[in-house]
């Protein structure tokens, strides 16, 4: 697989088969067999290349006539060329690309048939002749003998090299290889290349191989006569005339290091560490300045001491925070959440009146789309602090969080430490985001290596691996977003002080649509609110017939998707304004997805509605029950789980022991089967809240008389027959307005929740407290003369 970039989503050129991609290059020519890095630099190269990658084809390596003309035309190229194959593609860290290539054949153009993006050309490939004449066959040992000759006059031969050479199966092979590497003119090798003929070819490079074996054996001879009068001074000062020399080419100039060593002392000293920091980076800096430029250590410190420098160890003046500012930018970035808000401002008035003092790290619970990420990007605004997010969702290694060893090719400090420096800010606001995610594996516990940072005792010294020296962390103002809570290791969420955000009512809903995403959208779709408007009649069905959520994330798509209907006759000219209505979702948004479950309820006994909480909110389920003739069995389907399916048969064993108290003959038990359905079948469903409603479902079956279709209800029950208090209650009766009911039973232990519960909530449903079950029956089951005639199918 090529590595590096790739141009993705560029749409493919099509080509002729027979048609060969085309790479100019400057003052190199590749021969068959050898296998030689190109470096590609131009546009068009570039293209060239990615072209062939992505279509999978070989590429024609052509070297170009004038090597002075940047962009050359096919009438400033060779006619021949050699056919390679791209074995990688690397895009190096200063951006150039290269690519390893291994030469296939030669080849001639016949023709050229593009020059935009990129040169193409149908070409004629050159098959080598496999001849064994005599010769050939003398040519091809003596050429062997000047390579291996000119191999031992050469320091440091690769060993490969050497193999390569007396390892040559062919005549044409051998005269390839010596011709790619022997030190010759571009424009000789281009001859060598369009030579064909391979006993033409040898005789030419044998002569070439000659010339430059008495080139080398003069050399060497030099060399020895020289070294036997150098002394150890002469040496030396001959040694420092190189390396100047080269860094003269290189474009260093002279005391080049010597300045870059000064520049890094001058930004240690700017850089305000505390001592301890600063003594250690200037450890790293002696260590630098005597270590040469060509050591792989020398790169790892500079890359070290550029972290160091770059870190904001000193803390920015603060502007005190204004405490009705603050108010205002939360009311005007959110809709609602009233006592969200109101514990954001007790906690911005605490870090103003104390802001040496240890505040509490706020950790906000709740579904998807409900407001978290940007409720911690308003507080940073009302403190006039820079914000940052780290995204702990998916991390499972302990160094993501604290860094890994410098020992390691390639390490980086963790994602606290490279936050800080992103945001550049010391007291920065930083949003943990899907705290809840984290994993753990081979690597370590990253939420184990999160205990230190949100501990305000211990991360003032936090130590984050790659950096070795202590980093302040205490003037960070951690905020933390979470959709499940169970998933948080206890110490961990002990650290944190839980906010919960329930999902928002249909009225809320239609106001933050009204507010912020009508608008959002107006402008991400380029229209103007004079162009299009939806009225809040259409919005109020895109909430209740086209999503399910706790939060708004679909709502503002469907939005969008609205609007983009309009988008398209304005472009189009066809219109200059539109009024969406309800009337136009059906055009615009298709049929509803989703059916009112208002409609769903009947008034047939065995049917009860319960409450349920999921990840993403509450929501509302139907327990069906139905009696068949039988032995007594019970029956459980709906992919229910451990602890729901215990609480069906407490329910059961419940009604039998109230059997004379409820009505139920007690035979129904013994020729009868009970059977228990939740639908949907296809969604696992578990938890001990639904044994009210169990209960309550058994009793309508065998009693005959129907549940009130306008109550939900949501309790555990023992066997007692009390009623035990459920989490999630916030979330369940919001889910029960929203889906229209008018009643909801709650536990009567459950009250202490009733204050948390959004006011729109309350003011459209009627509370019903239960002590035992029989305030359910009471409350739920309707008197046998009141049953409605069933509904004949």
């Amino acid at each position: 697989m090529p590595e590096g970039q790739r141009a993705q989503g560029a749409p493919t050129i099509d080509l002729p088969q027979d048609a060969l991609i085309i790479v100019p290059v400057r003052n190199f020519v590749l021969f068959p067999g050898v296998v030689m890095p190109v470096v590609v630099g131009r546009p068009a190269s570039m293209a060239a290349a990615q072209e062939a990658v992505r279509q999978g084809r070989p590429i024609g390596i052509l070297m170009q006539r004038d090597p002075e003309e940047a962009e050359p035309s096919a009438m400033n190229l060779h006619r021949m060329g050699v056919v390679a194959n791209i074995l990688r593609y690397i895009t190096a860290p200063d951006g150039t690309h290269h690519l390893i290539c291994q030469g296939e054949q030669r080849f001639y153009v016949d023709s050229f048939l593009r020059e935009q993006p990129f040169i193409a050309a149908t070409v004629r490939r050159l098959e080598e002749p496999e001849l064994r004449t005599p010769e050939i066959e003398a040519r091809f040992l003596h050429l062997q003998r000047q390579a291996s000759e000119a191999l031992q006059l050469l320091p440091q031969t690769p060993p490969e090299l050497v193999a390569a050479v007396n390892g040559a199966s062919s005549a044409g092979a051998l005269a390839d290889l010596v011709a790619a590497y022997v030190d010759a003119d571009p424009a000789e090798k281009q001859e060598l290349l369009e030579t064909v003929d391979v006993t033409a070819r040898i005789d030419k490079i044998s002569r070439l191989l000659a010339q430059r074996i008495e080139v080398l054996r003069l050399s060497q001879e030099i060399g020895r006569a020289t070294k036997a009068s150098l002394d150890e001074r002469q040496r030396e000062v001959l040694l420092r005339e190189q390396m100047a020399a080269i860094q003269r080419q290189l474009g260093e100039g002279e005391g080049g290091k010597a300045q870059e060593i000064a520049e890094l002392n001058e930004a240690i000293a700017k850089a305000n560490m505390p001592a301890e920091v600063d003594q250690a980076a200037r450890k790293e800096l002696r260590r630098l300045e005597r270590m040469p430029d060509a050591s792989a250590e020398f790169g790892m410190i500079r890359t070290y001491l550029d972290w160091l420098i770059e870190l904001p160890w000193n803390i920015p003046e603060e502007q005190p925070i204004d405490i009705a500012e603050a108010r205002r930018i939360l009311d005007e970035d959110h809709y609602g959440l009233e006592k969200i808000k109101q514990r954001i401002v007790e906690y911005l008035a605490v870090r103003k009146l104390a802001p040496e003092g240890k505040a509490p790290i706020l950790c906000f619970a709740g579904p998807p789309g409900v407001g978290k990420t940007s409720l911690g990007q308003s507080i940073a605004r009302a403190m006039g602090r820079k914000f940052v997010r780290v995204s702990l969702g998916g991390v499972h290694d302990e160094a993501e969080i604290r860094g890994h060893r410098r020992t390691y090719v390639g390490a980086l400090p963790g994602n606290i430490i490279q936050g800080i420096r992103k945001a550049g800010a010391r007291n920065c606001v930083m949003m943990l985001d899907e705290i809840d995610k984290m994993g753990s594996g081979v690597h370590g516990d990253p939420s184990a290596a999160m205990l230190e940072v949100l501990d305000p005792e211990q991360n003032g010294t936090f130590r984050d691996n790659y950096l070795g020296v202590p980093f302040d962390l205490s003037r960070v103002v951690f905020i933390a977003t979470a959709n499940m809570l169970d998933t948080i290791p206890g110490p961990l969420r002990d650290r944190m002080e839980i906010i919960s955000l329930a999902g928002y009512t249909d009225v809320e809903k239609l106001q933050i649509a009204r507010r912020y995403l009508v608008r959002r959208q107006l402008e991400a779709n380029g229209l103007k609110p004079e162009q299009a408007e939806i009225t809040d009649e259409a919005l109020a069905d895109i909430i209740r017939n086209y999503t399910r959520e706790a939060g708004v994330r679909s709502l503002e798509r469907e939005v969008g998707r609205a609007l983009r209907h309009v988008a398209v006759g304005i472009a189009e000219g066809t219109a200059s304004h539109a009024t969406i209505g309800p009337a136009d979702l059906q055009e615009l948004l298709g049929p509803a997805r989703f059916e009112d479950e208002v409609a769903m309820r009947v008034s047939v006994p065995g049917v009860a509605t319960g409450l349920a909480w999921t990840p993403v909110g509450g929501d509302i389920l139907f327990i069906e029950a139905a009696r068949t003739p039988g032995n007594g069995r019970l029956i459980l389907t709906g992919q229910l789980g451990e602890v729901m399916r215990e609480s069906a048969q407490a329910a059961l064993s419940l009604v039998k022991s109230r059997a004379t108290q409820l009505g139920v003959d007690s035979k129904l038990f013994e020729t009868n089967d009970i059977h228990v359905h939740v639908p949907a079948g296809a969604t696992p469903k578990d938890g001990p809240s639904a044994g009210v409603a169990m209960f309550t479902a058994l009793t309508s079956i065998l009693t005959g008389r129907t549940v009130r279709n306008d109550t939900a209800m949501t309790g555990e029950i023992s066997l007692r027959g009390l009623v035990l208090p459920v989490g999630g209650i916030k979330e369940k009766v919001v889910a029960a307005a929203r889906a229209g009911l008018t009643r909801v039973m709650l536990p009567a232990r459950n009250r202490r929740d009733f204050d948390d519960i959004p006011k729109d909530a309350r003011d459209r449903l009627e509370f019903i407290w239960l002590e035992k079950v029989d305030d359910a029956v009471a409350a739920a089951i309707e008197p046998a003369e009141a049953r409605e005639p069933e509904p004949v199918s």
